[in-house]
């Protein structure tokens, strides 16, 4: 399915599909771009407008001649105005540039970009296609985002029985159980009868997917204000929001992370 973004302003070399998972794996938004070496700074914000609404996607592959022969990747870098640009866009999108290896006079003109850590892989240069001048770019989507259940489970402390817990703790003669064990001993000891009475007393349920994924400090107005401080970031570089309101705009405290 083609995707619109943004394709109403300025025109640009750019086409955009949305590739529909199958057996439970998620979509895959695919972007292609050819960016001349005289493109006009219109026609390259365009562009920029379209990837920060393709990023948002859960799973986005880009790739393309982007024509940018000054960047250092490595170092994330750029000499040029226009490269740098592009370099912010690239970083306040978050994506990862998967092209190691340079091309044409050592510069990397066409690249592989993703908003996913581990979505493209076994990236290779295949050689130069007929009488082109550029090398043929091959890689793999390694996985579409597929969407599994997790199985990581955590202590449900609220519906745990610490009264009998501590009554079969207490129940343990200790003095002769860890007697001539030494420290290591005796502390592989205790915590055997502690995990027998834990796995007794206290139950068990699943994370969430995303809950899985989140740190347990994390709640709901710490998350908010995150959202809105990069809200803030990305206004004040597209123009839209002065530095004064972004600087003011409120950090979530860490005793707030509880």
């Amino acid at each position: 399915m083609q995707l619109h973004l943004g394709m109403d302003e300025e025109p640009t070399k750019s086409l955009w599909v949305n590739i529909t998972g199958n057996m439970g794996a998620g979509d895959v938004t695919v972007g292609v771009c050819y960016r001349t070496p005289d493109q006009g700074d219109r026609e390259d914000e365009a562009l920029y407008r379209q990837i920060g609404v393709a990023s948002h996607s859960q799973a986005l592959v880009l790739m393309g001649y982007f024509n940018h022969p000054n960047i250092c990747w490595r170092d994330n870098t750029a000499g040029h105005r226009k490269s740098r640009k592009f370099l912010e866009c690239v970083d306040d999108n978050f994506l990862l540039q998967m092209v190691e290896e340079p091309m044409r006079k050592g510069a990397m003109l066409d690249l592989v970009l993703t908003n996913k850590e581990g979505l493209v892989g076994n990236v290779k240069l295949k050689g130069i296609l007929g009488c082109s001048d550029h090398e043929m770019v091959e890689f793999k989507i390694l996985r579409a985002a597929r969407r599994v259940r997790s199985k990581l489970t955590t202590l449900e402390f609220r519906r745990a029985d610490f009264g009998l817990l501590r009554d079969l703790i207490g129940r343990v003669p200790w003095e002769k159980v860890l007697k001539g064990r030494g420290a290591q001993g005796n502390w592989l000891v205790f915590k055997d009868h502690l995990l027998q009475a834990q796995e007794r007393y206290i139950p068990k349920k699943k994370k969430s997917e995303k809950k899985a994924r989140m740190p347990a400090w994390i709640n709901k107005e710490l998350l908010y204000k995150l959202k809105t401080k990069k809200e803030a970031y990305r206004g004040w570089k597209q123009g839209r929001v002065g530095w004064v309101e972004y600087r003011e705009t409120e950090w979530p405290g860490t005793d707030e992370a509880s």
